[in-house]
């Protein structure tokens, strides 16, 4: 037997170069609404407004395109944040409690001078401390003595102030502030003669203090749901009664001649679940009534103190899930659609596409759409209240799509051509079927809006306000895959109950029927019965449709199971698509099935239930893991006694393993034919390629399956020029089985491509018609690149004989999840750039191949491989970015080219009064501290006992200046590779092509996770973000 080694390759300087100029790693931007927001602010005098989370992260939001952010290093909730006047410093409070009175901190107040702040307690103190360096201030703390003392006999009976609830400096007597106690006892209290200079003696429970601008009077809020005007005056220093007690949703509501805005006050037995704010003016009175909690809400009002009154211009309330912005100067107080934090999880997000370069007829007509279906106030689309920060990013050269689908059946288009991320146009599909909660056939009929429905109630005046809904009228509505031609201008999408919906562009309303075709994708085959849900049925008569995307054919799969892969080719006006029980291919344009192919094996019990009662298929699927991981554990323990000479044996046998296996690779065995939901169809690709021999070329379609199989048809469409220059006549199109690849490991199919002759992926339909990309070389011959979730392996067509391969499992241990073929140019010559495959595995890297070659280039750790959701929901666009859910609300923008990349690029003006005024720039999402600043990013003061308390958070250095232009192309060791705002408690069901094979990787085993990280080389330390201690 013959023997040959080979000698390892060095490394090659200049392919190295080139690596550099074309690969690099950065997360840039966070797309969407933060996860579990818990705090909120605003700066009147730089218009920025800052949002704390749970998850101890702080985020500054200015005009669209200005952010910054900063991460606590623990995990904990952001409860108050509070801007230092004229930086963008702010004060974080954290939950921990207090040394020196050993009690929680319930409020702070940060004086206007920014040089202390008032620290009140659960216990009732109230503690100073010195600003930067958060000091506590000796002797200075006011307890609950000294204020008893101040207080009348009658009024102490005994008990308690309770917590302080409330801190308010006066508005024109700086040094004078307002302390209000949970009792209903208000102090105006004196810091620089440390006395009680009048007490307000309340009698019902407090829960905030506001003054009026003249410091003439304050009004409190109280729990019974009302409110009391109190008057300043000099004189007696004890006032006993309020000028003023209103309970506005009481039995005598009075009205207001000044503007008046409050949360809450609803009667608790009627609309104790209701979250509402109430805006009152005269005989103006309007409740906004939320679908999620309100967490804090500010008015943007003038800051000029020759002004007479605040003149408040918007109203910013902040909800546990989205953003709402109230237009205070519009008669009716409309909502201000918002340039950025737009909730995606209005419904929950169940896939997503993304769309590149994207033509400009296309995008003009997609916004006129989205104009005219629901921005409620057009006259006012532009003006943002919130304008802090200049942008100083050049505008994109190019328009990009991101388009999601919903679990209400929905499809968003979203713009993400830039760093804010805003909404286009919204698709519903609900209105193509008759559902349970119809209100009638017009979906454009104002009563279908639930933001101009009339309650039948006039008392209180409720207002729907936001579009946070995440209840479905029916599961089966559920987007599952989207496929959009941009230069046709047709959208295919697919749903939960095997519906597959063909639409175009239309500019104008529409009334018309909707064609049905059916395809029976078993094709009568005995001893199988559906266990699923129904399909939806389509309405019979006539229905409006808006502008926009209209259907043209309903193509509904039988069994109705959800549908796993789509691809469309609008040049040959076809479409495909894959269940768990086959393929179908249909002619949308002349209204002909033209295939439909069973893949199921006669054990696929599980894909006769559908995913609507996969819960029992999904335990069974566990308890085989664990059965099959306690019997190798069974095993390995019954081995017999080690003796010498055994020990001989399994030396030899593992020379022997040697010989046969690399030894850098494992071993895989192959799977089983028979396992459950075997016939998945995971992957579809339309091709004009060679399939019948080396000389004709023509359509062809090819589909992967879960268990390693691969079928290639060759296509005759009508109309369609073939190799010989043969146009086919008029007829119907036909499809023929031309190669039928079975993978030796049965590893489920994740992706087909196929590569002309000079081995580049073949163009987009239209896009060598119309001359907007290079014409495939047809001259040599072509291949095709099947990624299955073990190896990458190329193919020579015709003849299908394998021409290279890597196998991603025997090497790295991992398995592959997503696949996409993407360019990336080097930042050194404008005129060069590679073609590369990159691949995401359940571990969470991101591999990238050479092709057609397969070369391994370099990898990157992108995802923690806890996070299940993050990976099953990435996409990648073709110019080397990507996007994943971070959260069920937010998406993590990455970027793996050295050139492109979408990142913060602003700029802050500060006037500072022993400085200069500077313009604080900054680019990236987490600033990067340098060893050079003198600012440090923490101060943790004495009465800190455990946990952080007081966290002064400078997002952007004092003093600090940067070139615009040195961020563009960020370094790989600049960027964090973990966001805090991963959460490995997401629920499974938030976004689509969740397996059970992603669940079994979660439930690894210890061994299991070691031995697949053991040939993983380790890179160099990547520098964190901004972590405040």
């Amino acid at each position: 037997m013959m023997k040959f080694r080979f000698r390892r390759q060095g490394n090659d300087p200049q392919r190295d170069k080139i690596k550099q100029e074309l690969f690099a790693f950065n997360k840039t931007v966070e797309h969407g609404f933060p996860h579990q927001p818990s705090a909120l602010n605003f700066d009147p005098q730089l218009q920025l407004m800052a949002i704390g989370s749970k998850s101890g992260a702080v985020k500054i939001y200015g005009a669209p395109g200005v952010e910054f952010t900063g991460l606590h290093k623990d995990t904990a909730a952001v409860t108050q944040i509070h801007f230092l006047q004229g930086q963008i410093v702010c004060v974080c409070v954290c939950v921990c409690v207090c040394e020196c009175s050993t009690s929680r901190v319930t409020v702070l107040l940060l004086l206007r001078s920014c040089d202390l702040l008032c620290v009140g307690t659960e216990g009732g103190g109230v503690h100073f401390l010195d600003l930067p360096c958060l000091s506590l201030r000796e002797n200075q703390s006011l307890l609950l003595d000294q204020v008893m003392q101040s207080m009348p006999e009658d009024y102490r009976c005994g008990k308690s102030l309770g917590p302080v609830e409330s801190l308010q400096e006066h508005p024109q007597l700086p040094g004078k502030i307002l302390i209000g106690y949970s009792r209903g006892l208000v102090v105006l209290w004196d810091l620089s003669s440390r006395n009680a200079e009048h007490l307000f003696l309340g009698k019902q429970q407090l829960e905030s203090l506001v003054w009026e601008r003249s410091g003439s009077s304050f009004i409190s809020s109280h729990s019974d749901g009302g409110y009391s005007v109190w008057a300043v005056a000099s004189g007696n220093p004890y006032t006993h009664q309020p000028v003023s007690s209103t309970i506005p949703y009481g039995p005598f509501p009075c009205k207001q001649h000044y503007l008046v805005v409050y949360s809450g006050g609803m009667p608790r037995a009627s609309y104790g679940d209701r979250h509402c704010v109430s805006i009152q003016q005269d005989k103006q009175h309007v409740t906004l009534d939320f679908t999620s909690r309100v967490i804090d809400f500010f008015t943007v009002h003038t800051t000029d103190p020759e002004h007479e009154y605040d003149d408040p211009s918007a109203l910013v309330v902040l909800l546990e899930e989205e953003l709402v912005v109230i237009d205070l100067l519009t008669p009716g107080w409309p909502s201000i659609p918002p340039p950025y934090l737009a909730p995606l999880h209005s419904s929950a997000i169940t896939t997503s596409c993304h769309i590149d370069r994207v033509p400009a007829k296309l995008w003009d007509r997609l916004a006129i759409a989205g104009k005219s279906q629901g921005t409620h106030s057009p006259h006012r689309v532009g003006h943002w209240p919130i304008c802090g920060g200049k942008n100083l990013a050049p505008p994109p050269k190019q328009q990009d799509l991101l388009l999601t689908g919903h679990e209400d059946g929905t499809v968003r288009f979203w713009d993400v051509s830039g760093v804010a991320l805003t909404p286009v146009y919204k698709l519903s599909t609900a209105h193509v079927f008759h559902t349970d909660c119809d209100l009638n056939d017009d979906p454009l009929d104002p009563r279908n809006d639930p933001d101009t429905q009339q309650e039948e109630e006039e008392w209180p005046p409720f207002r729907k306000v936001g579009c946070f809904d995440p209840y479905s009228d029916d599961p089966r509505l559920g987007i599952q895959k989207i496929s959009l031609c941009k230069y046709s201008c047709r959208l295919v999408v697919a749903g939960t109950a095997g519906q597959v919906i063909v639409l175009g562009l239309s500019d104008e309303r529409s009334d018309h029927m909707i064609d049905v075709s059916t395809v029976d994708l078993l094709q009568d085959l005995e001893g199988f019965t559906w266990k699923g849900h129904d399909r939806l049925e389509a309405r019979a008569n006539p229905t409006p449709f808006p502008p926009g995307f209209q259907p043209l054919v309903l193509v509904q799969a039988l069994p109705p199971a959800s549908v796993t892969a789509v691809t469309l080719h609008a040049e040959w006006n076809m479409v495909a698509f894959g269940t768990s029980h086959g393929f179908g291919l249909f002619d949308y344009h002349r209204r002909s099935v033209v295939l439909a192919r069973c893949t199921l094996h006669p054990n696929d019990s599980l894909a006769m239930e559908g995913p609507l009662s996969r819960v029992k298929s999904l335990k069974k699927s566990l308890r085989q893991s664990f059965r099959r991981i306690r019997k190798s554990r069974v095993s390995g323990k019954k081995r017999p006694l080690t003796t010498p000479t055994s020990k001989v044996q399994e030396a030899n046998a593992a020379l022997a393993d040697q010989e046969e296996v690399a030894p850098v690779q494992r071993r895989i065995e192959p799977r089983s034919a028979d396992d459950s939901l075997s016939g998945v169809v995971r992957c579809l690709c339309f091709a004009d390629t060679y399939l019948r021999d080396g000389t004709h070329h023509g359509p062809t379609l090819w589909a992967g399956t879960n268990s390693g199989s691969v079928y290639a048809y060759a296509l005759e469409v009508p109309g369609v020029c073939v190799g010989s220059g043969r146009v086919l006549g008029e007829g119907s199109v036909e499809a023929v089985l031309g190669k039928e690849i079975q993978l030796m490991h049965r590893a489920p199919v994740v992706s087909i491509a196929v590569l002309d002759g000079r081995g580049k992926p073949l163009p987009e339909p239209y896009q060598a018609s119309l001359d907007l990309a290079t014409a495939p070389d047809m001259s040599n011959t072509h291949s095709v690149l099947i990624a299955s979730e073990e190896q990458l392996k190329v193919f020579s067509l015709p003849k299908v004989s394998a021409k290279t391969k890597f196998k991603l499992t025997a090497h790295e241990g991992c398995r592959v999840r997503r696949v996409a073929m993407v360019t990336m140019y080097s930042t050194a010559q404008e005129d060069y750039c590679e073609n590369t495959l990159v691949c995401l595995t359940n571990l969470g890297d991101l591999h990238l191949f050479t092709v057609p070659a397969l070369r391994p280039q370099v990898r990157y750790e992108c995802i923690r491989k806890e996070d299940i959701s993050g990976i099953a929901s990435c996409v990648f666009t073709k110019s080397g970015q990507g996007f994943y859910l971070i959260s069920p609300s937010e998406y993590e923008r990455f970027s793996m080219s050295a050139k492109v990349t979408t990142e913060p690029l602003c700029s802050v003006q500060l006037d500072r009064p022993n400085d200069a005024s500077t313009p604080l720039q900054a680019n990236g999402t987490h600033w990067k501290l340098k060893p050079k600043m003198r600012t440090s990013t923490c101060f943790c003061p004495s009465l800190v006992s455990v946990n952080p308390l007081l966290i002064y958070c400078p997002l952007t250095p004092p003093g600090f200046t940067e070139d615009p232009q040195s961020g563009l192309s960020s370094p790989l060791l600049s960027s964090p590779l973990d966001s805090p705002l991963s959460m490995a408690d997401i629920s499974l069901d938030t976004t689509g092509d969740l397996t059970v094979e992603d669940v079994r990787d979660y439930l690894a085993t210890v061994d299991e996770a070691e031995n697949n990280l053991r040939n993983i080389t380790e890179e160099e330390a990547h520098s964190p973000g901004i972590l405040i201690n």
